[in-house]
């Protein structure tokens, strides 16, 4: 109290007391005036009290912390949008999840598919019109505008479009299934084994009456058996999946080589013009049977999706949420060495578009792992434009799609493995 305070009298049960103006002193401690009863306090017209701070007439309220409303306001904020939604069906019984913007670039993409198909038909020595090609794939127009379309030019865009569905998707499994994005079936050996053992019956005459696609099933299932028994010690993981993979794939680099050393003139470069990945000169027997196998593989490979995104939290998480991670991985294998085994067959093994679509795809969709519906498709936008690419670059000449592929696909590659390097998970 200083000393120009001044003092003044006030009478209390107790007897007069000294105050200071302002403040409350003796009688009101003891009888809680200002505490218990808490006049000052308890009203809030001073600061804020306990009630103050339950309903928010001084200060913040304890709704504006619990329900987010806003202090000055009062109202609501926005919630942010959700990522997926989740859905379920009574009949079929399925449930999931809904990725709008995953949906969107998949919808994007069949657009840009479809307008790619009808551009890949329409150029040739006899230009057609794109609406002249949409009329005839629909069966309608002249005679000579369907046969070109659909007899000459449609079987080899859509051995196109259909083997690069089956990359891209083959790609997308394996580089989940290995948590590792320079897992492709041109890395780890599927290829090069379908490819060797359809240069086998190429050259060799080993055919037995099965045809390429027979035989590049046969050896891409081979070459995936092998890689899969070598990694296995105690289980598969990715990174020996890929290590063991680089090495069965160069074997079956020098066998092929040596296959093409052995056989004639003529057979060695039949086998070499398929084993760059060329579109030239196919016809409905190629893209038939390729269609028949993505109808039963194409499937497999979305339902299968989902048991993979646990995958790509670790072998151990993984078990723990009761996902059987080696039947599963072998599951995902299966399907992926089926895929890229019909392709190859078909379209021959067309460099990189395993490797670079599913990257791609992720990033379109921005999602934590290679979603393989959207990778299918660019993997089918990526093979159809390389071809317009390769069949007028030089014009006069068709070259095979797989050097336009490798030229477009080893930037990405580099890409990759400087990313890699740089987030240190090589494996």
């Amino acid at each position: 109290m200083t000393p120009d305070t001044p003092l003044s009298k006030t009478t209390g049960p107790d007897g007069p007391t000294d105050t200071v103006p302002g403040k409350t002193t003796g009688p009101a401690k003891t009888t809680g005036s200002a505490k218990t009863t808490g006049s000052a306090k308890s009203t809030g017209s001073a600061k804020s009290t306990g009630s103050a701070k339950s309903t928010g007439s001084a200060k913040t309220t304890g709704s504006a912390k619990s329900t987010g409303t806003t202090a000055a306001t009062g109202t609501r904020a926005p919630l942010p949008k959700a990522a997926a939604r989740p859905f379920r069906l009574a009949f079929p019984p399925l449930s999931g999840t809904l990725r709008p913007r995953q949906l969107a670039v998949s919808a994007g993409l069949v657009v840009a598919v479809f307008a790619a198909l009808c551009w890949h038909v329409s150029i040739g020595e006899y230009g057609i019109p794109l609406a002249d090609v949409a009329r005839a794939l629909t069966g309608s127009g002249d005679a000579g505008t369907l046969l070109v379309v659909q007899e000459l030019r449609l079987p080899r865009a859509m051995t196109g479009l259909l083997a690069g569905i089956a990359f891209g998707m083959s790609g997308a499994l394996l580089q989940t299934m290995t948590r590792n994005p320079l897992a492709s079936p041109d890395m780890i050996g599927l290829t090069q084994g379908a490819g060797t053992a359809v240069v086998a019956g190429i050259v060799l005459g080993w055919d037995f009456g099965l045809g390429t696609q027979a035989l590049g099933l046969f050896g891409a299932l081979a070459s995936a058996l092998i890689v899969y028994g070598l990694a296995w010690r105690r289980g598969t993981t990715g990174y020996r999946i890929i290590l063991v993979g680089i090495g069965v794939s160069w074997i079956c680099l020098s066998a092929t080589d040596y296959l093409l050393a052995r056989g004639g003139r003529f057979q060695a470069q039949a086998a070499l013009g398929w084993l760059v990945g060329n579109l030239n000169g196919r016809d409905w027997q190629q893209a038939e049977p390729l269609a028949y196998a993505l109808v039963v593989l194409v499937p497999t490979a979305l339902l299968i999706g989902r048991l993979m995104r646990t995958l790509q939290l670790g072998d151990d998480v993984a078990k723990g949420l009761g996902t059987r991670v080696q039947t599963v991985r072998l599951t995902v294998l299966l399907t992926g060495v089926g895929l890229v085994a019909f392709a190859t067959a078909a379209a021959g093994p067309v460099a990189f578009v395993a490797l670079a679509a599913p990257q791609i795809a992720q990033r379109l969709c921005r999602t934590a792992w290679p979603p393989p519906l959207a990778a299918g498709l660019t993997g089918a936008l990526v093979v159809l434009a390389s071809d317009v690419v390769a069949r007028e670059l030089i014009p006069g000449t068709e070259l095979p799609v797989g050097i336009v592929t490798g030229v477009l696909g080893a930037p990405v590659l580099l890409w990759l493995l400087i990313r890699v390097n740089r987030a240190g998970s090589g494996g």
